[in-house]
């Protein structure tokens, strides 16, 4: 089997880990590198089950480093970059929107200017895989779903900077002939998610009995999509999707926030023994969110009919495995929640 080199970035991060994962279990001909900062929703932690497989090699790095990532480029000859990592929090964004700029937009440049360097306009076998965002596209009413033709429209300062990023990508494709693939997907839930995000806070409050916080009036709609199917996207678009195209991922589970919010009460009340009720008791309102868009949902329609994806999960029986995982892994959510995550670094790699 042909050996291939890699590169996943921000591949200790929530989606990035189980990409990470599915590759070098998948593909043990694969040398899989991943390139991640380890900010902090880049978790180690995330990786232990794999961390001594042969074909998998951590470099702790930031890409705007420029000439860090050249190094880089040079010294490893990567065939193939799966680019993801990105500051992704919204609330983040509106209060440092310069940050998500440097990560999201220098960062990727620099990933396709080093690409570009050691590839050496010799694309054929050569692919740069920039995962991406449904936010592009803005905001949907009450009907319709984006599609990949959808008009991008960003509203809050992380969906401008992943617009930029994406148009870079294509700008490098479009000019100088780089093979290049563009997914954006929409939400994501699963195991090893950083809880700052929706699902991950209200199970780790609800555990703890503190209030789970719902943006305005929780009508905000979200298409939900199980990490490990995009896992399954990410690898079915890589191997087998069309150069220079766009494929959108979702889950076609549409929810309002506060019926998410309802069910996952209903669902934890079981788990935990509870009486039904006790835990939707703890559900308090707070002030919305700026420039939160009201609507997103994927049509996938494009990746199912001609790749073959498709979602192995109903979102309920997502949901379901989702909490048993924080259920089984309280130790996990516990060295989160108090940082002591970013010790495993130095315990596993800083005396090597």
């Amino acid at each position: 089997m042909t050996t291939k080199k890699i590169l996943i970035t921000g591949g200790a991060g929530f989606i990035g880990s189980h990409v990470v994962r599915r590759f070098v279990n998948h593909y043990p001909s694969y040398e899989i590198y991943n390139l991640d900062k380890l900010t902090y929703a880049g978790n180690l932690e995330n990786l232990k089950d794999i961390e001594n497989k042969s074909n998998y090699h951590f470099v702790k790095g930031d890409i705007t480093d420029a000439e860090f990532i050249q190094h880089l480029f040079h010294e490893h000859q990567f065939d193939g970059v799966i680019h993801l990592a990105a500051e992704s929090h919204v609330d983040r964004s509106i209060s440092n929107p310069l940050e998500f700029v440097l990560t999201n937009v220098v960062g990727t440049v620099n990933l396709l200017n080093a690409a570009k360097s050691i590839w050496h306009n010799q694309y054929a076998d050569k692919i740069f895989y920039h995962v991406s965002t449904d936010e592009v596209y803005g905001q949907l009413g009450d009907e319709g779903k984006f599609l990949e033709t959808t008009a991008y429209s960003p509203n809050s300062p992380y969906s401008a900077s992943k617009a930029s990023s994406d148009h870079f990508v294509r700008a490098y494709h479009h000019t100088y002939g780089m093979q290049v693939k563009i997914s954006n997907c929409s939400n994501n839930y699963g195991s090893h998610h950083f809880p700052e995000k929706l699902i991950p806070l209200m199970i780790n409050n609800i555990m703890n009995n503190k209030p789970l916080p719902v943006y305005g009036k929780g009508e905000n709609v979200r298409d939900w999509l199980f990490v490990e199917d995009h896992a399954r996207a990410i690898d079915d678009i890589y191997h087998k999707g069309s150069n220079g195209e766009t494929y959108n991922i979702g889950g076609n589970n549409e929810w309002q926030n506060i019926e998410l919010v309802k069910f996952l009460c209903q669902l934890m009340d079981r788990k935990l023994g509870r009486e039904t009720g006790e835990s939707e008791k703890l559900i308090s309102y707070v002030t919305d969110r700026a420039g939160h868009d009201f609507r997103y949902a994927i049509d996938a329609s494009k990746l199912m009919n001609e790749l073959g994806w498709e979602p192995s999960v109903t979102f309920e029986q997502g949901l379901e495995k989702t909490v048993d995982w924080y259920l089984a892994n309280q130790e996990w959510l516990k060295n989160v929640t108090t940082g002591n995550y970013q010790q495993y670094y130095q315990s596993m790699y800083a005396s090597r």
